[in-house]
């Protein structure tokens, strides 16, 4: 079986946040795993950007197809790394600094309407294209129109890709029949997450929790209505995102003192106190986009009364409201931010805190609080989506309200536990010997592609 995953972005390569960690570890497993049944070839589409961090080898050039008419010309490279073949689709509205833009909706469905083509050019027919987020929603309809068998995963529904339909729709290369209501059309606008979820033939969500979420109309953002057709369709199902065990690893991290059990954190600890000049007071670690889905606010509200207790650690950037605040903060002898991104003070944040602050409003599934777990740091974190499913409540520390108080109160039950030592131990140690491995979510997926690939070939149809 071939699979060929469409992603805007795939680590080490390039990288913005959890969807290129997804992309940089999902297909190494499931190319790892074909020697088994299930296993499969496997293929990824992204786009060559000017600032990729690889030097991939041409492998084509030529012209495709472009609202214009042709783009072209154009090229196509390729890496190969860990059983993996790694596909780079160079076209003129990437050739810049940085993966996203004011422009991204018309870039990405220069890139959807191309990738097909491409793929032609280079003889590649995979028996199913799996599409990530709204950035290959574009894609996999054309996929769909092409006869091929296609899964597409929402990696976070608040995010569309939404343009004004009147201007974008010559974007696109897709039939008119396709900007109805029961397609891509969205309140007036195009709409290529959308477009990803009415051609699939079956949708993906992160997390268990947030596939029954995303059909209220609390987190549906305006699709809920689409999204509950899909689940009595047997068209939507939440698959549980992994964690890389080899880049998240205490026992042998370079960025930290490594260690194996909780006994070792103490030194990680110590560590980021002296780093900070911060006191003999727990921490408390945060490492978070600054956005209003993370409740960054909420920690900003709490920090009066957590500074009594805690010592606060955060490593984030973003919204400069947010920014502003928590540096205004800076000068507390208890608080330390770091403003953007730092991978290896990441590390070191993640193993030496107490305790790991998650207030979000919604979460799709959430990477940090697996490596916090992984490292002995207790979640503190609010019932919503993918946390629900990964943080027990006898290992972390959970909160149902969005507000300030609720995390106050679960970060003062964590601070009373860390008074017992062996409630605390033992929180630690079961913590760390929870399973997030990419094993048996690429399984999952690749037993989905089995179905998909089985099924009989049927003529390209309006979205249904």
């Amino acid at each position: 079986m071939h699979v060929l995953h469409v992603a805007s972005e795939v680590f080490p390569y390039s990288r913005s946040g959890g969807l290129g960690d997804v992309l940089g570890a999902l297909p190494a497993v499931q190319a790892r795993l074909e020697g088994e049944s299930l296993g499969a070839e496997v293929t990824v589409l992204s786009p060559w950007y000017a600032g990729l961090a690889g030097t991939p080898r041409e492998v084509w050039r030529g012209e495709l197809p472009g609202s214009g008419g042709t783009l072209g010309p154009v090229r196509a490279g390729e890496l190969r790394e860990g059983g993996v073949r790694f596909l780079f689709l160079d076209l003129p509205g990437f050739a810049r600094p940085g993966l996203y833009h004011d422009d991204d909706v018309e870039r990405f469905c220069a890139f959807g309407r191309a990738a097909l083509p491409l793929l032609s050019a280079l003889g590649v027919r995979p028996d199913v294209l799996h599409g990530h987020d709204w950035q290959a929603g574009l894609a996999v309809a054309h996929a769909h129109l092409a006869g091929w068998r296609t899964a597409y995963t929402v990696h976070n529904l608040q995010y569309q890709g939404r343009w004004t339909l009147a201007e974008a729709r010559g974007w696109t290369g897709l039939p008119d029949w396709a900007f109805s209501p029961e397609g891509l059309e969205f309140h007036g606008d195009l709409n290529l997450m959308k477009a990803g979820l009415v051609f699939a033939d079956h949708v993906t969500t992160v997390s268990p929790t947030y596939a029954r979420e995303i059909t209220t109309p609390q987190y549906g953002e305006g699709l809920d209505g689409l999204l509950v057709r899909l689940t009595l369709e047997g068209r939507l199902s939440g698959i549980l995102n992994g964690l890389d065990q080899e880049r998240w690893d205490p026992r042998r991290d370079p960025d930290i003192r490594p260690y194996a059990d909780a006994t070792g954190k103490a030194a990680n600890g110590g560590a980021l106190r002296s780093e900070f000049g911060l006191d003999a007071a727990p921490l408390l670690g945060v490492v978070s986009r600054l956005a209003d889905q993370k409740g960054m606010d909420l920690l900003i509200r709490a920090l009066p009364e957590l500074v009594q207790d805690w010592n606060v650690v955060v490593l984030g950037g973003g919204d400069p409201l947010l920014t502003a605040a928590l540096t205004g903060w800076a000068h507390h002898p208890r608080v330390a931010f770091v403003a953007g991104l730092n991978e290896a003070l990441a590390h070191r944040i993640y193993a030496g805190a107490d305790i790991f602050a998650m207030p979000s409003r919604f979460e799709p599934c959430g990477l940090s609080q697996m490596i916090a777990l992984r490292y002995g740091t207790l979640p503190v974190v609010r019932e919503t989506g993918g946390l629900v499913d990964t943080v027990p409540p006898d290992v972390g520390f959970r909160f149902a309200a969005a507000e300030p108080e609720a995390l106050l109160d679960a970060c003062r039950l964590a601070r009373r536990t860390l008074d017992d030592p062996a409630e605390w131990r033992g929180r630690v140690t079961r913590g760390m010997a929870l399973d997030f491995s990419w094993d048996n979510p690429a399984r999952h997926y690749l037993e989905l592609y089995a179905r998909l690939a089985g099924l009989s070939a049927e003529t390209p149809a309006a979205p249904r």
